[in-house]
């Protein structure tokens, strides 16, 4: 456990899982990291306006009503895919394992980054992301290999995010939004290129899903506390009501959690009936009703998730599907967040 808090204390870490890897110890070297990534090619996007890929996607009930203004930018940072618990390439993910790639783009790309397509341009860098191992180390040298390897991981993406800044974003509004290991660097972005700083002026919102969020962290950034608010951090974990996780009561601060279907902090807690929309299984079909949302203590809770074939769920952790849950939720408040942007600024440019 101290390793754990230390690693969590380098890094702005949290643990994001339940499960017990200690068996697989000791975590080993990284090995083979190749290549550092050219962010000038295509190939090392998951996503990009300028290429096809998964986060153009719609799911085809809703595709009739999209009216896709792209009036933002959206930098998306993508959850764990390197989760093969050998380590076949020590403690990073290459940038070229086609297998890591294939389910990132049509797990994550494909489920997550989508949501925000009706509002902008999603980029989504690959980067030499960590295993899920490096999460629980187990003796003092693991946890500083692992803080080594998020290091690594966490410069890829700044790297990217600093290419995109000096040849794409042009001044435009920015969406951050992020899953999980994501999660863990995006909140480590927003220190260093938002808080207390100019380009806090461009953020629309940061979605920062699936980890504990200190607010303390922060100088400026606040939480959001009403759904058209701009310039504010959304953050949720989900679990079952009434389920609390061990690495939750350890926790020694209250993490910002923001209510996915009220985004306001006065209406916590949401009957799944006011779910417009959650993707399970199949991302065309969209399932109303699904999950309910209630703010519990730095948490989210939801009654069971009701669906066919729901008695085949048995974790009380939700974490893989923080967004899915949620699809057309965060999708509608993606867009009233970027109106509610984008009319300030011209109220601000009229008054200048």
């Amino acid at each position: 456990m101290r390793n754990f808090l230390v690693l969590v204390a380098g890094l702005f870490l949290i643990s994001c899982s339940q499960s017990n890897y200690s068996k697989y110890a000791p975590i080993y070297e990284s090995e083979g990291l190749g290549e550092v990534p050219d962010y000038s090619d295509l190939k090392y996007w998951a996503a990009h306006p300028n290429k096809n890929d998964p986060s153009d996607s719609v799911p085809k009930s809703i595709v009739s009503k999209q009216i896709l203004s792209k009036e933002v930018d959206v930098f998306f940072v993508y959850p764990t895919s390197y989760l093969d618990r050998t380590l076949p390439y020590g403690l990073n993910a290459p940038l070229k394992e086609s297998k890591i790639n294939i389910y990132t783009d049509y797990s994550a790309i494909l489920y997550q980054a989508s949501v925000f397509n009706e509002v902008g341009k999603i980029y989504s860098p690959r980067y030499r992301q960590v295993n899920i191992l490096a999460y629980y180390p187990v003796t003092a040298a693991d946890t500083v290999k692992a803080i080594a390897a998020f290091n690594l991981a966490y410069n890829d993406v700044k790297l990217a995010f600093e290419y995109y800044l000096a040849n794409n974003n042009n001044g435009r509004p920015i969406i951050l939004a992020s899953h999980s290991q994501g999660s863990t660097h995006t909140i480590r972005l927003l220190k260093e290129f938002f808080d207390n700083k100019p380009l806090q002026k461009q953020l629309v919102a940061a979605y920062v899903v699936g980890m504990a969020l200190d607010p303390s962290i922060y100088t400026n950034l606040k939480a959001c506390t009403i759904p058209d608010q701009t310039g504010c951090i959304c953050a949720w974990r989900t679990f079952m009501e009434g389920h609390i996780e061990p690495f939750v009561e350890k926790e020694k601060f209250k993490s910002i959690v923001t209510n996915p279907l009220s985004w306001n902090n006065t209406d916590t807690v949401m009957d799944r009936k006011l779910n417009d929309g959650s993707l399970l299984y199949k991302f065309n079909k969209v399932i109303p009703s699904v999950a309910g949302a209630i703010n519990h203590e730095g948490v989210l809770w939801t009654p069971k998730p009701k669906f066919f074939g729901n008695f085949a769920i048995k974790t009380k952790n939700y974490h893989i599907a923080d967004y899915n849950l949620y699809y057309l939720s965060i999708r509608k408040n993606a867009a009233l967040r970027v109106n509610n942007f984008i009319q300030n600024q011209k109220t601000n440019s009229t008054h200048n």
